[in-house]
């Protein structure tokens, strides 16, 4: 059998129903199972598992139209019971599972009623109305009930591929004939783990590999296919608005006109990365370009000076070692930018990231804290993070209620178009009372073998197999 191989820096077969926003991860669960809805080539969602879906005016109740041409890897057919199986079992509180911060699924869909009007057909009966649910599903993938209590022991979904075997630096996986969208362009899929970007660009220059993911930001292979794309995954600082001074919004709003976020990207980052404005990358819905991107220091000063802070302010900033890994260097760069306003970080390294999440979660931080803000879906930032009523794992005491008003209104507004000008005004609203110190967003670069300038890298930053290109029979057996 001939494989296309991917050389990526991780490699691990994870539960299908824990959330994750890593890109090594999604590649391969995709190209494993399939969800009720996939994303769109451009916005929205397109038909997967569920051909139609139909939602009432009050965005509660779910009603999805399931294929009648499907079957799981081992042979049995795929049926509403078997969808109602794997979302009864996202919604447990112990699944969805993210590092920090448990049960993600299960905050949306606790209390939801499951049920099969027909065999061919799923009802979701939702106790908050939520107009962004297919955001959630996207990533609810289907895995097949004889395999539902240890998925990750032998992997069966209704992919486009079927997993063959797996160990600590390679993933294999061969085609399935039998997929809804018809034979996959490849015969095989091998991941490899390969940790060193130099390395990865080495592997697809000799041949070893076809795809070669997250390559340094410069490096430009020969006779080969290279793309630059957007992380969705924002680079912030978590402000403490529940006690000590950036409790004051005046404050809040300061450090953020003040902070020269093209610099930082040139500094900290040699130019990989897009500078950021609000809480929303360009990739989200609701996201809006600012018209003033450049720093605005007589504003900020002003600010600091009602605040009563003008003549000076310490802020203590808790930093971790990784994700992202230049948290370091960044908060260097960024103590050196506030020095002029005389605002002064007194850091405190993590080198645990893990235990670092939790303490984040825990609300354990001082003044403010790296982080990362990784849902791709709106409204889900918006629930987890910032509204004060729901106090998700990642809410720091900040409250507005004009932002939550919207929010209401965002859950009950069928019409994608209403609603994202809905979150339009929470990007604004944020702006003006930001939640936390808006930085950047990563650029990172792909390559393939070969020429191929009508791919593209799709727009959540996940690898897609179901989308490359051929090769012309590279790869080995």
């Amino acid at each position: 059998m001939v494989y296309t191989r991917i050389v990526q820096a991780r490699l691990q077969m994870d539960d299908p129903h824990n959330c994750t926003d890593v890109n090594d991860t999604l590649t391969v669960l995709e190209a494993l199972y399939d969800a009720l809805v996939r994303r769109g080539e451009a916005e929205g969602f397109a038909p997967a598992l569920a051909s139609s879906w139909e939602v009432s005016e009050d965005c509660r109740t779910w009603l999805f139209h399931l294929r009648s041409d499907v079957c799981f890897h081992d042979g049995t057919s795929f049926d509403a019971e078997a969808v109602i199986a794997s979302l009864k079992r996202m919604a447990r509180p112990d699944m969805g599972v993210t590092l920090g911060a448990p049960g993600v699924y299960s905050q949306y869909l606790t209390g939801a009623i499951f049920e099969a009007p027909t065999p061919g057909s799923v009802r979701i009966q939702l106790v908050e109305p939520m107009a962004d649910l297919l955001d959630l599903l996207v990533y609810g993938y289907i895995v097949a009930p004889s395999v539902l209590e240890d998925p990750m022991a032998h992997p069966c979904g209704t992919g486009p591929y079927i997993f063959e075997s797996a160990d600590e630096d390679h993933v294999r996986a061969r085609a399935n004939a039998h997929h809804f969208d018809g034979l996959p362009a490849h015969e095989g899929i091998e991941w490899r783990k390969v940790v060193d970007a130099g390395d990865r660009l080495s592997a697809l220059e000799r041949g070893e590999a076809e795809v070669a993911n997250a390559l340094a930001f410069d490096a430009v292979p020969k006779e080969r296919t290279a793309q630059t794309y957007l992380s969705p995954t924002t680079i912030i600082y978590l402000f403490n608005s529940a006690k000590g001074p950036l409790r004051d919004g005046r404050i809040r709003r300061a450090l953020n006109l003040a902070l020269d976020r093209e610099a930082l990207v040139a500094d900290v980052l040699a130019d990989a990365g897009a500078p950021l404005q609000g809480f929303l990358s360009p990739a989200h819905m609701g996201y809006l370009p600012e018209d003033q991107k450049a720093p605005r220091p007589d504003e900020a000063q002003k600010l600091l000076h009602a605040a009563g802070v003008g003549e000076g302010l310490t802020l203590d900033v808790d930093c971790p070692t990784s994700l992202p890994n230049e948290a370091q260097a960044l908060t260097a760069a960024v103590a050196d930018q506030l020095a002029a306003y005389g605002v002064t970080l007194n850091v405190r390294i993590h080198e645990d990231r893990e235990a670092y999440a939790h303490r984040v979660r825990r609300s354990e931080i001082a003044d403010m804290c790296v982080f990362d803000s990784s849902p791709l879906s709106t409204f889900r930032v918006l629930c987890e993070k910032i509204d004060s009523r729901v106090q998700g794992s990642w809410w720091l005491g900040y409250a507005n209620s004009e932002v939550e008003a919207l929010i209401d209104l965002a859950r009950v507004t069928g019409d994608a178009r209403a609603r994202e000008k809905i979150f339009q005004d929470c990007h604004r609203q944020l702006r003006d009372d930001p939640p936390w110190l808006f930085v950047y967003n990563h650029l990172r670069r792909v390559a393939l073998a070969g020429q191929h300038p009508d791919w593209r890298m799709r727009r959540d930053g996940v690898l897609d197999v179901r989308r490359l290109p051929g090769f012309g029979g590279k790869g080995d057996g």
